[in-house]
């Protein structure tokens, strides 16, 4: 059933699934940024701690980075269609218990809820995209669209949340999720037809315990040490679980058929670049955005409005260079993508080094152009970078974790950031410049981590340990279509 009718679809209604799906992706992802510009405003109306801020923004990316691939594999299972809607409600009512928070832990509880029905729509709405445009051609299109679809709701992130900010309070920046989310689950019962996987993976409960044990005591060690210590005895503990449960991984994982994570996709040298580059990329902007949403409102005293639109220069880039990068890692391949972006990234964290609270403001938006640069020009080239050489069968596994790096990466950005900086807020002026320029070297350090990783990922040697690992996997899945397997898996 997994392309049944596929390619009876009118070009029409192919468009109108692809419309729906960006939806979901621009709701789920916005929402990584949108709350960063609020943080100020949450923080005095909820009167909380910079670990309450923290969790404000990771409750949400933990819980994207832990279930993202389970909820794929699920949607393969039991209907692409379904678990879409299923997630769509449960994102919807997470919003709407965001907008209705009394207080800081309501407000974290419903993060939560609300990231459990986003880990239900990204990677399943990546499969509806595929199945529905059956044509390659067309589908790497669509693909594309899609794709840019995240950089593009990163950046204007900021600015709509901003304008409601200011304009209607702070919760505001959920409720706008619940219309559109209700316009997307009719649409989806009207327009996107079912499908499955002609081999679903299977359900690995304890490797999805081990990921959440190790992804959840890594940042909670983060977040929580500057108030604890790092000495401890619970943090000391929640490394060392973290620690147990990566070697568990590894000993359990390996052995499975059809493992959560697929280990020996990491003997292909392309693959395991990207899902660092990913999770530094991400580390790097989320860090940016926490940093920066607050030094513009609490040291330079602007509104949350003033805030987004200082922050346009980055979606501008995202919107014009996007395409262009996409063009480009077609005809050229990843590699000079990636040193863009992991020099503008590295420069940004070098410019941001010099950012007091009089620097003159086009001098501020000339460093954040840099920030929108990297952006823009980073995406695609991981992607490409993480299926470069894989067998087909493979690629919806490889793009799913991927997209777990890049979460896990903004959830780190965030609880290494606020853990540097949380001593200086909620102060401003000197105090808090001090503070964030530990964040900016940390940034500039992840920029020449991607070029070195861009530089090592697309040589000769890379590439052949990834024609390896595809050789693996053909051995491996013998006697499964690849055509089919891939549909199902992407």
């Amino acid at each position: 059933m997994g392309q049944t009718h596929m390619s009876e679809l009118s070009r029409r209604r192919r468009l109108l699934v692809l419309a729906v799906c960006c939806a979901s992706v621009i709701v789920v992802v916005m929402d990584i940024s949108i709350v960063n510009v609020a943080l100020p405003s949450i923080r005095r109306d909820l009167h909380a701690s910079v670990s309450g801020l923290q969790w404000t923004v990771d409750a949400y990316t933990l819980v994207l980075a832990g279930f993202l691939v389970l909820a794929g594999s699920t949607a393969d299972r039991v209907g692409r269609r379904r678990i879409f809607q299923v997630g769509l409600a449960a994102f919807g009512f997470g919003s709407l218990l965001c907008g209705l928070a009394p207080s800081l832990a309501w407000l974290i509880a419903a993060r939560v809820l609300q990231a459990v029905g986003g880990t239900m729509l990204n990677p399943v709405a990546m499969a509806i995209v595929a199945t529905t445009f059956p044509n390659p051609t067309e589908r790497a299109r669509a693909i594309g669209v899609f794709g840019s679809m995240t950089g593009l709701s990163l950046a204007l992130g900021p600015i709509l949340g901003g304008a409601l900010v200011d304009g209607f309070g702070w919760h505001s920046i959920f409720w706008i999720n619940v219309p559109i989310v209700a316009a997307a689950i009719i649409c989806t019962a009207l327009f996107v037809p079912e499908s499955r996987a002609t081999r679903a993976r299977r359900f690995d409960p304890v490797g999805q315990t081990l990921v959440i044990l190790v992804l959840g005591s890594i940042v909670f060690a983060i977040i929580e040490s500057r108030r604890l210590g790092w000495t401890s005895p619970v943090i000391l503990g929640l490394l060392a679980a973290a620690a147990l449960g990566l070697l568990s991984i590894f000993g359990y994982e390996l052995r499975r058929v059809d493992p959560l994570l697929e280990l020996r996709l990491f003997r292909s040298v392309p693959f395991s670049s990207a899902i660092l580059m990913a999770l530094f990329a991400l580390c790097g902007f989320g860090a940016f955005l926490f940093v920066t949403t607050q030094y513009l409102q609490d040291v330079r005293d602007l509104s949350a409005l003033e805030t987004g639109l200082c922050l346009l220069p980055v979606g501008a880039l995202v919107v014009v260079l996007s395409p262009l990068t996409g063009r480009l890692v077609g005809t050229r391949g990843p590699r000079l993508p990636l040193l863009v972006a992991g020099g503008a990234l590295t420069l940004g964290g070098g410019a941001s080094l010099w950012l007091g609270p009089a620097t003159p403001l086009p001098a501020v938006l000339a460093t954040y152009l840099l920030f929108g640069i990297f952006l823009s020009t980073v995406n695609p080239p991981i992607t490409n970078t993480a299926v470069s050489g894989m067998p087909r069968s493979m690629a919806g596994v490889a793009t799913s974790l991927a997209s777990a790096g890049r979460q896990t990466g903004t959830a780190l950005g965030v609880a290494i950031s606020g853990t540097i900086v949380g001593s200086a807020l909620p102060s401003s002026g000197t105090a808090f410049i001090s503070a964030e320029h530990g964040v900016w070297w940390m940034v500039l350090g992840l920029g020449l981590g991607i070029v070195v990783l861009g530089l090592l990922s697309t040589g000769r040697w890379a590439l052949d340990t990834a024609a390896g690992a595809a050789a693996l996997f053909e051995e491996v899945n013998r006697g499964v279509d690849p055509q089919t397997a891939s549909i199902g898996r992407q």
